[in-house]
């Protein structure tokens, strides 16, 4: 494609205002002019050639050209007939330069605005520009417009016309009819056909070619005739140039289709960018590997970004009413799906102060989806996975932890959201428990299935899933294996684990003091974790000491005493639990512990006190809520009813209607990781 920009004409309307330059050379900003500002836009828009027709005061044009060193291939056209032709004789002028390309044609006292510009070239086909809410000039061009086509340009036009702008984008075939028509007129001999506008010559093949209108409302294309109307264009840039376009970015990892909605959107004026915390993208979408504040220093230098801001939400309403801008970017991926509602969200807010929402094509290309996947096998790496339970307490406070016992149940927490009211939940990572891992092998839960198993069930995991572990390390066995433990769960990439301050022959918390069970010293259990702590290779591990006081019935001061103990022998979070189904105790052990330490992390096992609200313990202090067995005790009851069903039956029809389909099972298996 090449650009053509008419410049050959006088300007004698504009006065002592032109006296030493051409009009395109005419000032409408303190450092751009007319044609310094279109040839910008043409360079901004990936066109390298440009044919200028000149006339009035060539040699100026041209050296002043020459200093903006833009990177255009110019081909100045001198039409030495100026004083006595119109721009149709120009054309015909540059007619060897403007054969059997595309062509970008405009005036050269011609402003418009960059969204015009992008939306003409992103038009399929040939189009001029043309608006619908601009009152039809007495004067000026108007088009014919019927049924989705433009029929007839000129000043004479009113009926079934709009007003139009000398702005057109045409396929080399359509341009090369118009343009043998101008040769046609210019060749005949007559003198009306070199003093008519081109539209003229247009006018007589209009039907044998395809013209669209490009309806254009009410942004910035207009010419600048006289004083008047550079006064006028002067403060239409200003006021564009001023837009405050707003954008925001959950990515960590940049690839060209970023690039791209960005360029684009700094066209459209001052682009400030949202960029999401890492609580936000974590809570929807997937841990950032690139934390907040680089990825923010990553967007602050790329050109054309004015400011970088923090959105701490999936939801703009906020950001919006704040900074109100003009003009809010999105790709067009979020008309449907999760995203509609906080599309309508943005929609509305715009609304309320008369912003407007710019919708580009999203770029779902397979190179991208590919940055994807490689993200997501880094996330799934030990040394990435490991690290990851830390930086989610400090980011968010309160993390949230589902029993898994198998890949299949991996695959489940890995991919489950809900989304509510603009808002997006999942859940932050996996809890191996011992008693899901016995259960699920038929096993009875006292420490009788060895390490080597359970450890099976971690590689089962991190083979098909990306987020943190928390491993059920039960008493954490003897003191003298308790190292050799966590060396090995470092490696599998586990997060932490969590041992109880008992010995002896395990038995489940939930027997309480059925049965009987046997306490570790203060000192014998910080033992235990002192060794574990020695044992420890890097610094992102945890190991967080559970204390029974409350389920044994030793009272709060044995547990508040044995929490800061155990924390002084180096453990790194307090889980507490107990049997009651009233959270009263609990929340009696948070509040004193907090009042004592208010950073050491804080874990509790909800399972039989359930009816608090997650946000409710974040208040109070907690960071980890765990969901102990609640997918193991959903998976039993309902295999056994269907057991029981098909041997009722004789049959499996009757089973089969509340029964899962094995393709949608599958799809939860991915392919890769």
């Amino acid at each position: 494609m090449k650009a053509l920009i008419l410049n050959s004409g006088l300007g004698t309307r504009m006065g002592k205002i032109v006296s030493d330059h051409p009009k395109c050379m005419t000032k409408i900003s303190p450092n751009e002019t007319i044609l310094s500002r279109q040839l910008n836009q043409i360079v901004d828009a990936g066109i390298h050639e440009v044919v200028v027709t000149t006339g009035f005061l060539e040699d100026v044009l041209i050296k002043y050209c020459e200093s903006l060193k833009l990177p255009l291939k110019i081909t100045f056209v001198n039409n030495a007939d100026y004083k006595d032709t119109n721009y149709i004789y120009s054309i015909y002028c540059a007619r060897k330069f403007l054969e059997d390309t595309d062509i970008l044609f405009m005036h050269g006292d011609l402003v418009f605005e960059n969204q015009v510009l992008d939306a003409m070239l992103d038009y399929e086909g040939s189009c001029m520009a043309v608006s619908s809410t601009v009152p039809l000039p007495k004067k000026d061009f108007k088009a014919i417009v019927d049924n989705r086509r433009v029929y007839g340009v000129g000043i004479d036009f009113f009926d079934d016309a709009l007003s139009a702008q000398p702005l057109y984008k045409l396929t080399s075939s359509d341009w090369m009819t118009w343009l043998k028509r101008i040769i046609y007129f210019c060749e005949s001999g007559l003198e009306s056909k070199i003093k008519c506008y081109a539209e003229e010559a247009l006018n007589e093949i209009i039907k044998e070619i395809n013209i669209f209108p490009l309806d254009i409302r009410n942004l910035l294309c207009n010419e600048i005739d006289d004083e008047k109307d550079l006064n006028f264009v002067s403060n239409r840039v200003l006021e564009v140039e001023n837009r405050i376009v707003y954008m925001a970015f959950s990515t960590d990892i940049l690839h060209g289709g970023h690039i791209s909605i960005i360029k684009k959107a700094s066209r459209l004026g001052r682009l400030y960018v949202g960029i999401f915390s890492d609580n936000a993208v974590a809570s929807y979408k997937r841990f950032p590997i690139v934390p907040f504040e680089e990825r923010k220093a990553l967007f602050e230098n790329i050109k054309g970004v004015e400011k970088v801001i923090e959105q701490d939400s999936l939801s703009y309403k906020g950001v919006l009413k704040k900074l109100k801008p003009d003009i809010v970017v999105h790709g067009d991926d979020w008309k449907t799906g999760f995203q509609k509602p906080v599309r309508d969200e943005v929609i509305e807010v715009l609304d309320s102060y008369g912003g407007k929402l710019i919708e580009f094509p999203y770029a779902d290309d397979i190179k991208y989806r590919e940055v994807e996947k490689r993200t997501r096998l880094e996330l799934s790496l030990p040394d990435n996975r490991r690290g990851r339970l830390r930086k989610l307490i400090s980011m968010k406070g309160l993390v949230t932890f589902m029993e898994a016992h198998d890949g299949i149940s991996g695959l489940i927490v890995e991919n489950t959201v809900v989304r509510q009211n603009g808002a997006t939940y999942q859940f932050d990572g996996m809890w191996v428990s011992s008693l899901c891992d016995s259960t699920a092998k038929g096993k009875p839960d006292i420490e009788l299935v060895d390490m080597t198993s359970r450890f099976r069930t971690i590689d089962d995991l991190t083979e098909v899933t990306t987020k943190p572990i928390i491993f059920d390390g039960d008493t954490g066995g003897l003191t003298e294996h308790f190292g050799y433990t966590v060396r090995s769960l470092e490696k599998l990439g586990v997060s932490a684990v969590i041992i109880e301050d008992k010995k002896g022959l395990k038995k489940n918390s939930l027997f309480g003091t059925e049965v009987q069970q046997t306490q570790a010293t203060i000192e014998e259990f910080s033992e235990k974790i002192r060794v574990g702590k020695r044992a420890q290779k890097s610094v992102d591990f945890m190991i967080i000491a559970r204390i029974e006081s409350l389920i044994l019935e030793k009272g709060m001061e044995d547990a508040l005493a044995r929490a800061f103990a155990f924390i002084k022998a180096g453990a790194d979070g307090i889980m507490i639990h107990s049997r009651r189904s009233e959270p009263d105790e609990i929340i009696e052990f948070i509040k004193k512990f907090r009042a004592k330490d208010s950073s050491t992390p804080l874990v509790i096992v909800p399972t039989s006190f359930d009816s608090v609200k997650e946000s409710e313990w974040k208040n109070l202090g907690v960071n980890i809520v765990i969901y102990a067995n609640q997918l193991m005790r959903a998976e039993v009851p309902a295999m056994k009813v269907t057991a029981e069903e098909i041997l009722s039956s004789h049959r499996a029809m009757e089973a089969d209607s509340h029964l899962m389909g094995f393709k949608d099972i599958i799809r939860l298996i991915p392919d890769t990781l």
